[in-house]
């Protein structure tokens, strides 16, 4: 019974084969949204977990990814059924009020987060170069808005998924220099626990997996190569290459968040060093590890910053581009502005903010508290047969996103009890 419920989600009617050159043609918008969950507030949200609580954590990482891939899904399922992205459902199908006041949500987030990319991405070239971590948040913005004004869709995601291999590789590399108490992690990975004073770091961990921004994005990048053009066989199948897409992605950044965690836990927590920088990090790396461990630990952050800065622009152009009901199109003048509004201003913020550290921890907070919006918006749409047609939810399709639904808002509520508390 679970087996078949399982199968209707991805389609009603019989598997495709899956080829390995049929496959390749369909990788890609799913890797290019895998760099958003291994960003640099990520990074700090994983150090933090792992280092302030060992192991114990990596359950969220487990249950964040799980969510995440019903969701992403999700989105990449409007946008293959409709030609849509969420934002641009959202102004066609709901009263302008509420789609604006949604969508003015989710372009803060995508500040956030570009907030958060920006300056991982300059405290990486701090460590390297020594630059002052405003210099960096403005070098950084500058590469990314000249990547994205000058690339085209397909070369942008060929330099990211370049990326999310290098990170990944570096990680790999840094697992191989420390013990890891694999049957403790394994236990940790499925027990949920939250040890006294957590709930924060446990919702930092919930906002830097399950970003508000890559839902958009996912349903641009998806939508963008037009597929509801196409006849229903051609829907169909996609809709089930897409969710190997996404569940290989996903899978990719759930090694790399658990890894992340695992490396803090085995170095940091097991020495009983407390870490609030992630430059007091990789200088505590150092010693315990070598001087490589320490270099391939900034590299690795300047490529997440420098790729997770390019997505977060896409989304936000998209989002922006969607107020106006237009894909996002970098030659086009209302996705030019979005990526201006979510770039400059994230920039700016950052020569206000004391402790970088805190303020990447900060920003996945926020994205957490925006997330039951998103999930929100792509609810109603999905759900709806005015707006997806025969692929509209079905009741299984919404029990599954009611009950993420339930486990955001209750940890968003847990969130607030802490801080009333505190």
């Amino acid at each position: 019974m679970i087996a078949g419920r399982i199968r209707s989600w991805f389609g009603r009617h019989h598997a495709p084969r899956f080829t390995g050159l049929e496959i390749l043609k369909y990788i890609g918008p799913g890797l290019l949204v895998t760099v958003g969950f291994i960003d640099p507030g990520n990074w700090a949200a994983n150090v933090a977990a792992g280092a302030g609580y060992g192991y114990s954590l990596l359950w969220m990482v487990t249950l964040s990814t799980i969510m995440l891939i019903v969701l992403q899904h999700n989105a990449a399922h409007l946008g293959i059924a409709t030609g849509l992205c969420l934002s641009e459902a959202a102004v066609k199908h709901m009263r302008p009020t509420t789609a604006h006041t949604l969508l003015g949500s989710a372009m803060l987030a995508a500040v956030a987060t570009a907030l958060a990319e920006l300056l991982g991405a300059a405290i990486a070239l701090n460590m390297l170069f020594g630059l002052p971590i405003w210099l960096g948040a403005f070098l950084t913005a500058g590469f990314v808005a000249w990547m994205l004004y000058s690339n085209a869709y397909r070369r942008v995601e060929k330099v990211i998924i370049s990326f999310v291999s290098l990170i990944g590789l570096a990680f790999i590399y840094e697992l191989t220099l420390v013990s890891v108490p694999w049957g403790e992690a394994a236990r940790a990975w499925v027990t949920p626990c939250l040890p006294a004073g957590s709930i924060p770091i446990v919702m930092s961990v919930l906002g830097a997996v399950v970003m508000p921004h890559n839902l958009f994005l996912h349903s641009e990048v998806i939508q963008s190569r037009q597929w509801n053009l196409k006849d229903r066989s051609v829907i169909r199948r996609q809709l089930r290459y897409e969710f190997v897409d996404t569940l290989f992605s996903m899978l990719v950044g759930w090694g790399i968040n658990s890894a992340m965690i695992l490396v803090a836990a085995a170095t940091f927590f097991a020495q009983h060093t407390p870490v609030d920088q992630l430059e007091q990090a990789q200088a505590m790396l150092r010693p315990m590890l070598g001087d490589a461990a320490a270099v391939v630990f900034a590299l690795a952050l300047l490529m997440a910053g420098l790729a997770s800065s390019v997505t977060a622009g896409m989304a936000g152009g998209s989002i922006f581009a969607g107020l106006f009901s237009e894909p996002f199109d970098i030659k086009d003048a209302h996705s030019r502005l979005g990526v201006a509004l979510t770039l400059v201003p994230a920039a700016l913020l950052i020569a206000f903010i004391a402790s970088p550290f805190q303020g990447l921890v900060v920003s996945q907070i926020c994205l957490s508290v925006q997330l039951p919006l998103t999930i929100y918006l792509q609810f109603r749409l999905t759900a709806s047969h005015a707006v997806m047609g025969e692929y509209a939810n079905t009741a299984w399709h919404n029990l599954v996103l009611g009950l993420i639904s339930v486990v955001v808002v209750g940890l968003n509520l847990l969130l607030l009890r802490d801080i009333l508390g505190g």
